[in-house]
């Protein structure tokens, strides 16, 4: 062969993980990506491909088969999964993340099929810097589970990797983070699930789950590891059975947050500022009963003291609004067992020695103007508990959090029909627009994802050293004044989830701006701009899978990556296409 001819292209199998395959692709890109012929010979359009997308994902009969269906069309084209999720975010969220993603996490070592994440054992302690250099992309942010509490699920073992995947599924729908950037990581650190040990499907070590000190050994490599491989990677821990050590260690010293702990917190603490305001009371009148006193709902309460504080009100006048029951009652220093070290900021002494079993009588003591359920436990928030919320107040909160929809405190039919629709309503899981008094009522959902894909964004655009507390709280008031005219007008206290998109670029704004306000942003050259630069700016970097012409560049990128051994004729080749492609506008 003339040395001036382009050596053969390698062989390769006939895969579909690659999107070179996606029937959007005109001849000419075809050719080059070498699937001509390949494929059915039609140029489809998106509205054309998300047509067919919605009548299979229609033909499954379950929600399982749902998920899987969108999981097989992520792996294989990724830009028009995300595209569909986009324009149907509503809809499909719901059957990537929870509630459906708790029945995947279930059900994973059954219904694995490939690869989506990197799983790192407990026998490869002394190794993880080496095993990271698997994952084979340049690594932004990652979102990290040892599966310990997964949900209202308990310990699921390494089947919790159904969480990061789902999670970062919505960074990049939501807040635009580029999809070769995320990392879904499960610790697999052996599980007391006996079940699972015992079941010869399961994929993860067959050991109990090591004890507190074993994990922060593992926990400090593996820190050490993840931002010597990616130096600035922001790290989202997820779903641990005690987030507050871990926070605690690390979160002065590397660019992570606990999402189950702050990302929470600050969702609620956004509707919750705008639940406030319509509930005509003022802000040094409220009184709040929290149903489930474990790391979620201490970790919304501490938020809502720091709202309190912002509002003229002491610490200590902000810590007395909150009466907590956990499964032994309201939460005493006095009760006579050893209180969880979380739970001791809001133990209450001014209880005269009574101790308080019933949710009912605590209320009759309390007289609330706030319920916030965190309990898991479903119904708990029943006729006569909302009745008697109802005779307290004109407008009471009642905010049932826990996810999934079967261990929701209440409904919001439920809350509807027994305060006389007069309820200022917000849920952990989606519940449906109902019909009451001629009006339609549409519940609040105080997801998370509409703040941690906006805090993820935030630190990653502003490079944060660290993620404070105050771009916590700023993600959450910035949520807070995210909603349009209409919904305000509407009464909703959370803007419609199809905003999601904007709703991000308002939050990663705030973000942004705390962290230059606490110096810890490293782009300090975002300081110079405007409110209205920076959301341009955010905007100009977020992924966009409608983008034809960037979906085209990483098809392109694909040749490249598969001509190794190419001679530089060929390279100009390929080269020059490119700017053809570009100069094309496709």
């Amino acid at each position: 062969m003339s040395s001036t001819q382009p050596k053969q292209l390698p062989s390769r199998h006939l895969t579909t993980t690659s999107g070179d395959f996606c029937t959007s692709n005109p001849p000419e890109i075809r050719k080059q990506l070498r699937t001509y012929g390949l494929i059915p010979p039609v140029v489809e359009s998106y509205e054309v491909q998300a047509q067919r997308c919605l009548k299979l994902l229609a033909m499954k009969t379950t929600p399982i088969e749902k998920y899987q269906y969108l999981t097989h069309l992520r792996a294989t084209n990724v830009h028009l999964f995300y595209r569909l999720l986009s324009e149907n975010v509503k809809e499909l969220t719901p059957l990537i993340y929870t509630p459906t993603v708790g029945e995947a996490c279930q059900r994973w070592s059954e219904i694995y099929t490939q690869p989506e994440g990197l799983y790192l054992s407990w026998h490869d302690r002394g190794n993880l810097r080496n095993i990271l250099n698997n994952w084979p992309h340049d690594v932004e942010i990652t979102v990290v589970t040892d599966g310990s509490r997964i949900l209202g699920l308990g310990d699921l073992g390494i089947n919790g990797m159904g969480i990061p995947v789902g999670k970062l599924a919505l960074y990049i729908a939501c807040a635009g983070i580029r999809p070769d950037a995320t990392l879904p990581l499960t610790l697999d650190l052996g599980t007391n699930n006996k079940a699972f040990r015992e079941d010869p499907l399961y994929m993860g070590s067959r050991m109990p789950k090591v004890t507190a000190e074993q994990e922060r050994e593992f926990l400090d490599e593996l820190m050490e590891a993840l931002t010597d491989r990616w130096p600035g990677i922001v790290i989202q821990y997820e779903d641990f059975k005690n987030p507050f050590p871990a926070l605690e260690r690390y979160q002065n010293k590397y660019t992570m947050f606990n999402d189950d702990v702050q990302g929470t917190g600050a969702v609620i603490v956004g509707g919750f500022i705008n639940a406030v305001k319509a509930s005509g009371v003022p802000v040094k009148d409220h009184r709040a009963v929290f149903l489930g006193a474990g790391s979620a709902g201490v970790g919304v309460a501490r938020q809502i003291v720091e709202f309190f504080m912002k509002e003229g009100l002491t610490e200590e006048e902000a810590r007395r609004k909150f009466w907590f029951v956990d499964s032994n009652g309201l939460v005493t220093l006095d009760r006579g067992d050893k209180l969880a070290e979380h739970k001791v900021y809001f133990a209450r002494d001014d209880n005269n020695g009574r101790q308080y079993q019933s949710l009912g009588r605590l209320i009759d003591f309390v007289q609330p103007t706030i319920l916030m359920g965190l309990s898991t436990i479903g119904g708990a928030f029943n006729r006569d508990i909302l009745q008697k919320m109802a005779a307290l107040n004109q407008r009471p909160i009642i905010f049932p959090l826990s996810n999934p929809s079967s261990k929701s405190e209440c409904t919001f039919e439920e809350a509807v029909r027994y305060t006389d629709g007069r309820a200022l309503f917000a849920s952990g899981s989606p519940f449906p627009s109902l019909e009451f008094a001629g009006k339609t009522l549409t519940p609040g959902q105080g997801n998370n994802m509409y703040v941690f894909p906006g805090i993820g964004q935030g630190a990653i655009l502003s490079k944060a050293s660290i993620i404070t507390q105050d771009m916590i709280y700023a993600s959450a008031e910035s949520l807070s004044t995210s909603l349009n005219k209409q919904e305000v007008a509407d009464g909703w206290l959370y803007p419609d989830i199809r905003r999601i998109r904007e709703v991000s670029i308002i939050v990663a704004r705030g973000v942004i701006r705390a962290a230059q306000k606490n110096g810890v942003d490293r782009a300090t050259e975002l300081r110079d701009l405007s409110d209205e630069q920076l959301d341009a700016y955010i905007k100009e970097h977020m992924y966009n899978p409608f983008n034809k012409r960037e979906n085209i560049g990483d098809n392109v990128a694909q040749l490249l990556s598969t001509t190794n051994g190419m001679n530089g004729h060929t390279n100009g080749y390929v080269n020059g296409f490119v700017k053809n492609l570009e100069s094309a506008h496709l």
